[in-house]
């Protein structure tokens, strides 16, 4: 019988979306934790859990959660283009972020991720990714009804709302942990604690340093409990034992709190990290996937429209996984960020040379993806380290450690005719290691040309910044816009005169917006901001009217014969979008019959929205061309 009442109709739903997904949850979670003598309670305490959340939940979310059920693919659409900002430095407050929306409306946004904003730890905090609890809002940027407000706002103008969710550590003032360091053994169990170094030693021996130079090794002693704590990031963020079911518990429900507040994608911090076995790095373990397959699986049953973006910034091979393959396909992570993606544009664009992009990109990378798609992006808020293997090198006849050594250099500035200005992260002695901080302005060269009043320089780091957005924007996923680079804000150096962050160079790329360049950007409509503004704006919109750019389409890279041209083609249903993109200063071209070999059945450019074939025949690619040819 239909049910015949509001209540019914929420119960019975709710149980129908348990039926759904009660395979994905506990298959999963037998697997971790059947083992166990409390398993049957377990299973009960997170059902009850489940219910509770959902009843809970505001009925404005459930109608969003119906009608993101009816349009699953609504995260895979065309129009979907992202902004990622700091709260403190783009707008101050939460308060005051929905005064800012109609800026990103007018760029063309539709996804916001509010970095790390929940409650951090008083002084270093890792740049709020120590989190203390994760019930509130860092009381610096406001409260968690600022927060709720917010995305209230973000919806009804049409934009989803993204924040960070940590998943592998806590930090050593949080509640659970105050208790465990209180010789609490309920939440010992939390994290691992050891009560000599015999086994973090063992483990020490084939983990990777994440910190070398600020936080070295694994482990941290605490003298006042005599005891070892597993430390992977820094010495205040404290491990968390996910072979604990507990740890399961507590975090599905600080998932669902989140969700309950109007977020739309949880981005898992650290995902990598979650199982530790010995003898191995301790990252990427197959119960990871298990885990993350679990929490999507918890996410559908009470929150259904919240997705989950996985940040694992890995090698191809071990990022694929968090999209979901073999068992977990279209089942795990809806989002992961397109770490090579990055990375290859910067490495071709330094080279001179698409032939290691080419081949990452075709190797390693399915042409489609299952009820998933990538964060695209140029810049994030963290440093670029330069994951290129020595296999893949190797494969293109480079040297894996030389072409990663060269890039280090490049960006840097120290390699002869660079045009980068960049800053080492994280140099690493033992293995040569080297990371770059750098604003995407700043590595394109728009530092280095405003400094020399180089206008050909200028125009040409322009055109480094629009190809690399036109790149991004029409690879499959959503384009991330990083704060600022929509209007070329260059590295930030003030970071050093603050003795807390003057360690860390990925401030350099963290400034404050500069909304005073943002007001002046229709007075001075040739300066490289105005431009980078005007041209990436068109860029955004013209992707949202292109079908052949939703997700879901598959992506051929496609051979040009030419060293410094990279091509792919989005094989939609009504035919191919040809992108080709020009990497080097050179002017180059194609003839016309590559585009029409390819499926092209007009020579027409959708960024310029006008024909590009020449009186000979072929089609010209100025220095940094970018077009997207039907």
């Amino acid at each position: 019988m239909p049910p015949d009442s509001s209540q019914d109709f929420n119960a019975r739903l709710f149980e129908m979306r348990l039926d759904r997904s009660r395979d994905d949850l506990f298959g999963m979670l037998k697997r971790l934790y059947g083992h166990r003598p409390d398993y049957a309670r377990f299973a009960e305490q997170l059902v009850a859990l489940l219910r509770a959340s959902w009843e809970a939940r505001p009925e404005r979310l459930k109608w969003r959660d119906m009608a993101r059920d009816l349009e699953p693919d609504w995260f895979q659409r065309p129009d979907m283009n992202g902004y990622v900002f700091y709260i403190d430095r783009f707008a101050g407050t939460l308060d005051l972020v929905p005064e800012k929306l109609a800026y990103l409306e007018k760029l063309g946004i539709t996804y916001v991720h509010l970095m790390p904003c929940l409650k951090p730890r008083p002084g270093d905090s890792d740049g709020g990714y120590s989190v203390m609890d994760y019930t509130e809002v860092n009381p610096a940027l406001g409260t968690m009804d600022d927060l709720e407000r917010v995305a209230s706002e973000c919806h009804d103008r049409g934009m989803s709302v993204c924040i960070d969710l940590v998943l592998n550590h806590t930090a050593k003032e949080h509640d659970w942990a105050m208790k465990a360091r209180a010789g609490d053994e309920h939440y010992r169990d939390y994290y691992f604690m050891f009560v000599d170094d015999t086994i973090p030693k063992a483990y020490e021996a084939t983990l990777v340093e994440i910190f070398p130079a600020n936080a070295p090794g694994n482990f941290t002693y605490y003298e006042d409990m005599d005891r070892w704590v597993w430390t992977t990031f820094n010495e205040h963020q404290w491990d968390l034992n996910w072979s604990n079911p507990q740890v399961f518990l507590e975090m599905t429900k600080v998932m669902l709190f989140l969700a309950n507040k109007g977020v739309d994608v949880l981005r898992l911090d650290a995902p990598a990290f979650l199982w530790k076995r010995m003898g191995t790095r301790c990252q990427s373990e197959p119960e990871v996937h298990v885990l993350l397959h679990a929490l999507r699986a918890a996410s559908r049953i009470a929150a259904p429209a919240v997705i989950h973006l996985e940040e694992a910034i890995v090698g191809p091979a071990e990022m694929m996984p968090y999209l979901g393959r073999g068992e977990h396909d279209g089942k795990e992570g809806n989002l992961a960020y397109h770490n090579s993606l990055m990375v290859q544009f910067w490495s071709a664009l330094a080279a001179r040379d698409v032939g290691l992009m080419s081949h990452v990109l075709e190797t390693h990378f399915p042409k489609v993806l299952t009820n998933a798609t990538y964060a695209t992006y140029l810049r994030c808020h963290d440093d670029i380290g330069w994951a290129v293997t020595d296999e893949d090198a190797a494969a293109v006849g480079v040297s894996g450690f030389g072409h990663r050594t060269f890039l280090s250099d490049f960006y840097d500035g120290t390699f002869p005719g660079s045009f980068s200005r960049g800053a080492l992260f994280q140099v690493n002695a033992a293995t040569g290691d080297k990371r770059i901080s750098g604003s995407t302005a700043s590595l394109a060269g728009l530092e280095q040309a405003l400094e020399a009043g180089d206008a050909g320089e200028i125009d040409a780091a322009v055109d480094r910044i629009l190809m690399g957005h036109a790149l991004i924007a029409s690879w499959g996923g959503i384009p991330l816009v990083y704060m600022g680079d929509e209007i070329a804000l260059l590295n930030d150096y003030g970071y050093r005169d603050h003795p807390e962050i003057a360690h860390d160079s990925r401030w350099v790329h963290r400034p404050v917006m500069d909304w005073e360049r943002v007001a002046n950007l229709a007075d001075a409509p040739d300066s490289p901001e105005a431009r980078v503004f005007l041209g990436l704006r068109h860029i955004l919109a013209r992707r949202a009217q292109v079908a052949g750019f939703h997700g879901a389409v598959p992506t051929e890279v496609l051979e040009t014969g030419r060293k410094g041209v990279f091509a792919f083609a989005r094989r939609a249903p009504t035919g191919p979008v040809i992108c080709v993109y020009n990497f080097t200063e050179d002017w180059t071209g194609l003839p016309a019959s590559w585009f029409l070999g390819r499926g092209a059945k007009r020579l027409h450019d959708l960024l310029s929205d006008a024909p590009v074939q020449s009186d000979d025949g072929g089609v010209p690619l100025p220095p940094y061309a970018r077009v997207w040819v039907v």
